[in-house]
């Protein structure tokens, strides 16, 4: 008789282990519904039934789990197995496209690992043996194999359109011919010359030495004062042996080039408290065979807004200059509500005179301030002219009475200048509301997201070109215009370098306007928009250069930081209108504008080598999810006027005095991270010579960053958005802040290899500068800290200025 051994009896499950067993299963069986149940929602809009199934397949798994039997962790197993080949299958070796799908996934598996979970699972004798670690590891090699074979196989990725002209194939070499002579070794202006061009012509600090630096002094701008959050976002200027700047605060400081210290601060609030929008430049004008007190001078911006002159060496009122050393920029404009005009940008100074221009907030009301552009005598502060696209015939101010034409299009980005052709160029606006055009007059739509060139001694419009027309997107003209003198086949010409929100990057004549770079009218999306809307046939491209923007959209794009929220974004996306770049804005249906209102690029514009031909800009591919209703459906949401500053405009928008209203901003998944798979901001580099990409990469990491604005910690290179930009020098470098993870960067101008970066007291969301200190020879990099309220970048009130060790 043969004997048998009694199968060895499991010890009983004690009362913990059930409950967490128990609850085990209830996290599988909640995680399991939602994804089934968004998977279903996005099914029915056509999209993936990737997540219904894994819904039902975790669903599964928790029931089995609960019930203590073993095949749920086989049934989870496989699930993970079949995820991972099918999110190879969708975005290949992409390790932030992955990072949704397989992370959570994953992490969730680990809770079938506890060793009380694993001991509740019945042991009888027809129990299915569970799938073993070996068996496993082969799935998923499988998987990862299949999968990848899959993706090659699949359709082709929609082409990416930086690279519509290639990869350049060389650095370039020294021109011949300079793009521009800039031989000041300080940085008078905020773009350091009228042009624009952010080189700087010091080579003192290289590729062998740049990792050297540290930091020379930090100067305090505060504090913050009542009100609301305001970023330091300035670009100081230096002359002599000072550096000069604004802030939100409506402070002008004047600091010392060599320490630091600060030498004065003038309050121009005048009893007007801050209002939340930020100054990022000031002007210096010395006034010709003039001595003594407001001889030299500086001119800046006001929140109220007011110009206010200041002597250079004491910051005192200059007492000729208006009344009392002020200008008010309110006179003749149509009476507004609070916030809805403003001046952030520098004066630029040209031929004795101080031209500004000013901002309105985005989607707000028609019938609101004009954008008219206005030079003042920068000496006097009397109007020399006035710009008013309505009535472009006057020079001077509007009869008493009269106000300059209200809703006109607006120049708020920072503006350029050239004396020896004696014109000034303004990179334009729209006129408001933005996405809705059907009130447009004929010469509102003549210099809309333009650029424009005036006559510096009349202000008269010399040429203007459009680069989107009939804007309904919120494709401002947001870039400095940057002046060189390029070589062609016909000669060097004259060149102005417009760079756009729609990545698009222009080449004109500057005495002309005429294009030098050839530009296309390429077909633009059409149909179903509201009653009273219209569109444009075509487009402007620039097809001879690369265009800073994301390729189009796809739904396997759409990101998340876990399946879940990323279920969502595709759902988003399935409900929306996307038909590529220049979606037409579409009543009662959300529409994705890609890229969205903040670019591209944006007011941080770009920097050039200036000896090479290389041009640096920082862009962004973040779109917007922006829907129009009716004017009945804007009430009942209660849409009501605000500044208009959120990113990618506030998400009310009233647009009062319309048919219309809007909804929309940043296209976020519900954990307030972008519902598009990084990199987000980028930073590129363009020979110009040769139209073609010399490198780009993502800039910024996720340190500072992460769902609901919780810094995730992680120091992985993510590109980040950014907002501020670049300056370029003699010595081969690049510095830059403008990411989110409060770092300044060097980086080598022709590989874009990162050769040194510090961390900064706040975000460095402004554009750096450079200069050779008079008192030491030394060199010294600046950039303020001052972050970024709409894009929840931390806030900091330092000027922070770096250079080597002496």
């Amino acid at each position: 008789m043969t004997k048998t051994t009694p199968m060895p009896q499991a010890r009983p499950e004690s009362r913990v282990a059930i409950w967490l067993r128990r609850g085990v299963a209830a996290l599988f069986l909640v995680v399991g519904l939602g994804l089934a149940a968004g998977g279903a929602m996005l099914a029915w809009v056509g999209g993936s039934p990737y997540y219904l199934l894994a819904g039902a397949a975790v669903m599964a798994s928790g029931a089995l789990i609960g019930r203590g039997d073993r095949r749920g962790v086989t049934v989870f197993a496989a699930l993970l197995v079949c995820t991972t080949g099918w999110a190879v299958w969708e975005v290949g070796f992409d390790g932030w496209q992955l990072l949704p799908r397989l992370f959570a996934p994953f992490a969730l598996g680990l809770a079938l690992l506890l060793p009380a979970v694993a001991r509740g699972f019945q042991r009888t004798p027809d129990a299915p043996r569970r799938m073993g670690w070996p068996a496993f590891a082969g799935a998923l090699a499988l998987a990862l194999v299949a999968g990848n074979v899959l993706h090659a196989a699949g359709p082709e990725a929609p082409a990416e359109p930086s690279l519509r002209r290639g990869l350049a194939d060389r650095v370039p070499e020294r021109l011949a011919q300079p793009l521009a002579r800039i031989t000041r070794e300080d940085w008078p202006a905020f773009g350091n010359d009228q042009g624009g061009t952010r080189f700087s012509p010091l080579a003192d600090l290289t590729s062998a030495n740049v990792g050297r630096l540290e930091i020379a002094w930090e100067a305090e701008t505060g504090p913050d004062t009542p009100g609301p959050a305001t970023a330091l976002e300035a670009t100081p200027i230096m002359v002599a042996d000072a550096l000069y700047l604004c802030d939100g605060h409506n402070r002008v400081l004047a600091l010392d080039a060599e320490t630091g210290r600060e030498r004065w601060r003038h309050d121009m609030s005048n009893g007007v408290p801050p209002s939340g929008k930020p100054c990022r430049g000031v002007a210096h004008y010395r006034m010709p065979d003039a001595t003594g007190a407001c001889a030299a001078r500086i001119i800046a911006a006001s929140q109220t807004p007011e110009l206010i002159a200041l002597d250079a060496g004491t910051g005192e009122p200059c007492a000729e200059f208006g009344q009392a050393g002020r200008v008010d920029l309110r006179e003749g404009l149509s009476a507004y509500p609070k916030g809805q005009y403003y001046v952030s940008s520098a004066p630029q100074i040209i031929r004795g005179k101080a031209v500004v221009g000013g901002g309105i907030p985005d989607g707000q009301f028609w019938g609101g301030p004009s954008g008219v552009i206005r030079a003042f005598d920068a000496r006097t502060g009397a109007l020399a002219w006035a710009f008013d696209a309505g009535v472009p015939d006057r020079i001077g101010a509007p009869p008493a009475g009269e106000t300059y034409t209200p809703s006109s299009p607006n120049s708020w980005a920072p503006i350029s200048a050239d004396e020896a052709l004696g014109l000034v160029y303004l990179p334009m606006g729209n006129a408001t509301p933005d996405n809705f055009g059907g009130l447009r007059r004929p010469f509102d739509e003549a210099v809309s997201s333009a650029v424009i060139a005036l006559d510096a001694e009349t202000g008269r419009l010399r040429w203007r070109f459009q680069a989107t027309h009939h804007d309904i997107w919120d494709y401002d003209t947001p870039a400095q215009p940057t002046l060189v003198d390029m070589a062609t086949a016909s000669g060097v010409r004259p060149a102005l370098i417009q760079p756009t929100k729609r990545g698009e990057i222009f080449v004109l004549d500057r005495e002309t306007g005429q294009p030098i770079k050839p530009v296309t009218e390429v077909p633009a999306p059409q149909g179903d928009i509201g009653p009273g809307e219209r569109l444009s046939a075509t487009q402007p491209a620039s097809l001879d250069l690369p265009a800073l923007r994301g390729a189009s959209l796809r739904e396997s794009d759409m990101w998340g930081a876990t399946p879940l929220d990323q279920m969502l974004c595709r759902i988003l996306f399935r409900q929306s209108r996307y038909e590529g770049h220049l979606t037409p804005i579409t009543l009662g249906k959300p529409v994705l504008i890609d890229p969205g209102s903040v670019g591209g690029v944006n007011w941080g514009s770009v920097s050039l080598d200036a000896e090479r031909g290389i041009m640096v800009a920082n862009w962004m591919r973040l779109p917007d999810r922006v829907e129009l209703v009716t004017r009945a459906e804007a009430n009942r949401r209660k849409l009501t006027l605000s500044d208009g500053q959120g990113p990618g405009g506030d998400a009310a928008r009233p647009m009062l005095n319309t048919p219309y209203g809007a909804y929309g901003g940043l296209f976020l998944s519900p954990l307030g991270v972008p519902c598009t798979a990084p990199p987000w901001g980028l930073i590129a580099a363009i020979d110009l010579s040769s139209g073609r990409l010399l490198w780009s990469k993502p800039l910024g990491t996720a340190r500072d960053t992460g769902p609901f604005g919780i810094p995730s910690m992680l120091p992985l290179t993510v590109g980040t958005p950014v907002s501020g930009g670049s300056v370029t020098t003699r010595g081969g470098l690049v510095f830059v802040g403008a990411s989110m993870d409060r770092t300044v960067r060097a980086l080598d101008s022709a590989t874009g290899r990162e050769l040194w970066q510090a961390r900064l007291p706040g975000g460095g969301n402004a554009t750096p500068m450079t200069y050779r200190s008079p008192a030491s020879g030394r060199q010294f990099v600046v950039i303020a800290a001052g972050g970024k309220p709409p894009l929840a970048i931390s806030l900091g009130t330092k000027l922070v200025a770096y250079a080597l060790p002496r």
